[in-house]
C-alpha cells in the first residue's frame, strides 16, 4: 500500500476517535446525566492533565526504547478498552477518573501520530511541510465523519458514542502494528549525561528565549481550543430552551452545525505550506489569534434564527484558529528540534498545549461561567462569556506582537538543519 495513504488512514481514525466523543459528550453530561456545570469543567480538564506528563513520557519512550508505531498502537487499544467502560459509569466523581484514564492512553497518541508520520515521510525523502498538511487534513475529515455518524444516528445524547469511538480505537490499534516501523533514534551510549540517558533533552529547547516565548503562548492558546471544545456543543443545545428556535436545524442537529468547524480545517489545512513560506510563523500565529478572537465574538452575538450567518462564519474562522496554531506550531517546532528527539519534542509541545492549556482554560472558564455567567436556575448568559473569552484571546494577540521577536525571511534554510526549515527562523 502507497506510504501517503497508510499514513492517511492513521489520519483518519486517530481523529474519528476523538470526533466521536468530544463535542457531543457536554450534551450526554448536562441533558442526559443532568451534572453539574462546575463538574464538566473538572471532566475537560483531564485531558489537560494527562497531556502535562503522557506526551512527553511517550515521547521519551519512543525515542529511546520502544519503536513509535508499536506504542502507538498499544495505547489505543487500552484507550479503547477503557471507552466501553464509560457508559457503565452512574457517578460523576468515578466518570472524572474514568475518562482520565481514557486521556492518559489517548493524548499521547496526537504527538506520537505526528513523529510517527514524520519519521515515516523523511524516510522516503519526503517533505514534511508539503506532504504532511494533505495528510493531515484526513484526521480533520475523520473527525467531521464521526460527528457526523454520532449526530446523524442519535448519539449525541447517548452512551453509545462512546461505543462508537471505542471500536474505531481499537481498530486503529490494531492497524498501528502493520505501519512501517519507526525504531528509537536516540543511539545509545556510555557517554551520555543522566539528563540524555532520562530522555529530558528536549526540554532543553525551554532555554532558547524564543522557543521558550513559543511555548508560553502555546499554552495559552490552548486554554483557548479547550473553550470551544468543551461549550460549543452546549451552547448551541441551550437554545431549545428558547420556542422561537425548538425547530432549526442547529438546535436539532447542533453537532453537524459544529462540524463546519472541521470543514473549514480542511481547507485552511492545506493553506498552511503557502502562509508558512510566505507570512512566518509569528504572523501565521497572530492571524490564528485573531481568529480566536472572532471565533468567540461571532458565537456572542449569533443565533440559530437570524443570526444563523454569525455561527456560521465562527464555524468557518475556527478552521484558521486551530490549524494555523497546532498545526502550523507542530511543523515549527519538527524543523527546530534533531531526530533524536522528534517525539520527545512534539510531546513537549503537547505537553503545553493540550497539558497546561487545557487545564488553565478547561478548569478555570468551568469556575469562572458557573460563579459569574450561571443564575440560581443554571441559565447561562453565553453572551457574556463569549464576549470574555473574546477579549482573553485578544489580549493574547496584543502580547503576543509586544513579546514574540521573530524575523522572517523567504531565503533557503541553513545547511544545520538539512531536513529544511520552512524559513531562516532568527530570534
Amino acid at each position: 500500500m502507497n506510504t501517503k495513504l497508510r499514513l492517511t488512514i492513521l489520519s483518519f481514525l486517530q481523529f474519528f476517535i476523538w470526533g466521536s466523543w468530544l463535542i457531543t459528550i457536554g450534551a450526554y453530561w448536562f441533558q442526559t446525566k443532568q451534572w453539574s456545570g462546575a463538574q464538566f469543567g473538572a471532566i475537560f480538564s483531564t485531558m489537560g492533565i494527562a497531556s502535562i506528563f503522557m506526551p512527553s513520557l511517550m515521547g521519551i519512550v519512543a525515542d529511546k526504547y520502544v519503536n513509535a508505531e508499536k506504542l502507538y498502537g498499544i495505547l489505543h487499544i487500552l484507550g479503547g478498552i477503557t471507552l466501553c467502560t464509560i457508559p457503565m459509569v452512574t457517578d460523576p466523581g468515578l466518570f472524572f477518573w474514568v475518562i482520565l484514564l481514557n486521556m492518559i492512553f489517548y493524548m499521547p497518541t496526537l504527538s506520537l501520530s505526528i513523529a510517527v508520520s514524520y519519521s515515516v515521510l523523511k524516510r522516503e525523502g519526503l517533505d514534511v511541510v508539503k506532504d504532511y498538511p494533505p495528510i493531515r487534513v484526513w484526521g480533520t475529515i475523520g473527525f467531521i465523519v464521526a460527528m457526523w455518524t454520532v449526530s446523524l444516528l442519535g448519539f449525541e445524547k447517548s452512551a453509545s458514542q462512546f461505543y462508537v469511538a471505542a471500536s474505531a480505537a481499537i481498530l486503529l490499534g490494531l492497524y498501528s502494528f502493520t505501519l512501517p516501523k519507526c525504531p528509537p533514534q536516540s543511539a545509545n551510549s556510555s557517554n551520555q549525561s543522566l539528563f540524555e540517558i532520562l530522555g529530558l533533552k528536549s526540554f532543553a529547547l525551554l532555554r532558547d528565549r524564543k522557543m521558550a516565548t513559543f511555548f508560553i503562548f502555546a499554552l495559552l492558546l490552548g486554554a483557548a481550543l479547550q473553550l470551544t471544545n468543551a461549550y460549543g456543543d452546549t451552547f448551541l443545545h441551550d437554545f431549545d430552551k428558547n420556542p422561537a428556535y425548538q425547530d432549526t436545524i442547529t438546535v436539532k442537529y447542533p453537532a453537524i452545525i459544529m462540524s463546519i468547524s472541521q470543514i473549514s480545517e480542511t481547507l485552511f489545512i492545506l493553506a498552511i505550506p503557502f502562509f508558512l513560506r510566505r507570512f512566518g510563523i509569528k504572523q501565521v500565529m497572530l492571524f490564528s489569534m485573531i481568529a480566536w478572537v472572532l471565533r468567540f465574538g461571532l458565537f456572542a452575538y449569533g443565533n440559530p434564527g437570524l443570526g444563523l450567518w454569525m455561527i456560521i462564519l465562527s464555524c468557518i474562522v475556527y478552521g484558521m484558529a486551530f490549524d494555523f496554531f497546532n498545526i502550523s506550531g507542530s511543523l515549527f517546532v519538527e524543523t527546530q528540534t534533531q531526530p533524536s528527539i522528534r517525539a520527545s519534542a512534539q510531546g513537549l509541545f503537547m505537553m503545553m498545549t493540550n497539558g497546561f492549556g487545557a487545564v488553565l482554560g478547561s478548569s478555570l472558564s468551568g469556575i469562572i461561567i458557573q460563579r459569574y455567567f450561571t443564575d440560581a436556575n443554571g441559565a447561562k448568559d453565553w453572551h457574556s462569556i463569549w464576549l470574555t473569552f473574546a477579549g482573553y484571546s485578544l489580549a493574547i494577540a496584543v502580547l503576543f506582537v509586544l513579546i514574540f521577536k521573530h524575523k522572517h525571511t523567504t531565503q533557503p534554510a541553513p545547511e544545520t538543519h538539512p531536513e529544511g526549515l520552512l524559513s531562516v527562523e532568527q530570534a
